[in-house]
């Protein structure tokens, strides 16, 4: 799969039987159709508000961002604000087909997710580490937990 933003072949990722794509140039991921819901409901973690249809049905998100198109159907996907504040800005299939995060962004929205430090088990607190780890951009600093 070719990533949206730089064109960069991404590699899979596999986590606890979830895979997702990840471009090991721009440290962007692409999580498909239900894979989101499903790594937060394995780590004990609320994905009602992270659905792909509530996503699809958000309202756009006005950025001056250039839209990219999905690795699956080569749509322009839309541009959505999630999370708390501060908004992370990700792109949406407008099919459904899936999600994409660029650098950083996951780690942002699992730190938002996960609530106070030292809630969950710890083998939640093992796969959010990984997955903060793993998808954090490059360069940036850990993010106040």
């Amino acid at each position: 799969m070719l990533c949206p933003t730089c064109r960069a072949v991404m590699i899979v990722v596999e986590q606890d039987k979830i895979e997702l794509d990840y471009c090991t140039d721009c440290s962007g991921v692409w999580f498909d159709s239900g894979e989101l819901e499903l790594m937060l409901e394995k780590m004990g973690l609320d994905s009602s508000a992270l659905s792909i249809a509530k996503l699809t049905g958000s309202p756009q998100a006005e950025t001056l961002e250039k839209k990219r198109r999905c690795p699956i159907c080569g749509r322009k996907m839309k541009k959505i604000n999630l999370g708390k504040k501060p908004k992370v800005l990700i792109d949406v299939c407008p099919r459904g087909d899936g999600l994409w995060f660029d650098g950083g962004e996951v780690h942002q929205i699992i730190e938002q997710c996960r609530g106070k430090p030292g809630s969950g088990a710890d083998s939640e607190n093992r796969v959010l580490t990984f997955l903060g780890d793993a998808f954090k951009a490059e360069g940036q600093s850990d993010l106040p937990r």
